[in-house]
């Protein structure tokens, strides 16, 4: 009789304990519920532009017109960030005094240039950088490659209008460079220009790009551009043009293989 004494509270003890333990994880559990539930409230009505302006800033990251922030954006969220600006768009159509509910030609147009400018024109601001598949070069190449001309689609960032170009990528690798297909640096090329861009930062941005990624003796990039905010407003000069380089490494410190580099590019 006395063993049985003995094992009785053991085993009620036990029990009481497994209950004690289970009630408060329930209760965690239905809180971290009530919490999310009330999170997406919070968010109901806001913004999803300011939803991701949050986001970055609690990063301390920044978000200028030609930064990459495709790391912000959550899947699905660029459909909605369409629809927010295809809204304000109508607001600015409405300002300009368009009447777009009987002009057939500008019903659509704020969700044509919403698509425009998210899917296409600043696509390089949303989404990731290109895979650049990376080969050794165990043939140890040395001699000067030249990739162009790449067609150039950007906008400025002051006006938004279109800058229409070529750009020409000059490198010189080593037996340790990586080597990457020829089509990536054309897809590397739009996804750096495919944001509202200052043409002297954007071949500054596409040739550091380059070197850390290739890690050649020199890399080089002409830029050739058509600038629409001169010839479609303000001095409205047709003919004017902008020409800038970039030179890295041995093309910087070798006069000879800058000439070579300048000479056989096509500009015509």
């Amino acid at each position: 009789m006395p063993i049985k004494k003995t094992i009785a509270p053991v085993s009620t003890k036990t029990s009481k304990k497994v209950t004690t333990q289970a009630v408060p994880s329930k209760k965690i559990a239905a809180k971290k519920a009530v919490a999310k539930k009330a999170s997406i409230k919070k968010d109901e009505g806001t913004p999803l532009s300011v939803v991701i302006r949050r986001r970055i800033q609690a990063q301390k990251a920044r978000f200028h017109a030609s930064d990459n922030i495709a790391a912000f954006i959550k899947p699905g969220e660029l459909e909605g960030l369409i629809d927010e600006v295809s809204e304000k768009m109508q607001a600015v159509l409405e300002s300009l005094v368009i009447d777009t509910q009987n002009d057939h030609n500008t019903r659509n147009t704020s969700r044509c240039v919403a698509k425009m400018y998210v899917q296409e024109v600043f696509n390089g601001r949303y989404i990731d950088q290109p895979t650049l598949t990376k080969f050794p070069n165990v043939s140890r190449l040395n001699e000067l490659m030249i990739i162009g001309p790449i067609t150039v689609r950007s906008a400025c960032s002051h006006h938004l209008c279109p800058i229409m170009g070529r750009i020409w990528i000059g490198v010189l690798p080593s037996k340790d460079s990586a080597l990457i297909g020829l089509s990536k640096y054309s897809r590397l090329t739009e996804w750096v220009m495919g944001r509202p861009q200052i043409q002297e930062e954007a071949v500054v941005e596409l040739a550091d790009m380059l070197e850390r990624k290739i890690k050649p003796i020199g890399v080089a990039v002409v830029m050739d551009a058509d600038h629409f905010c001169m010839q479609w407003r303000g001095v409205k000069d047709r003919d004017s043009k902008m020409i800038n380089s970039v030179m890295r490494g041995a093309f910087l410190k070798d006069s000879n293989l800058r000439r070579e580099f300048l000479a056989l590019i096509d500009r015509k």
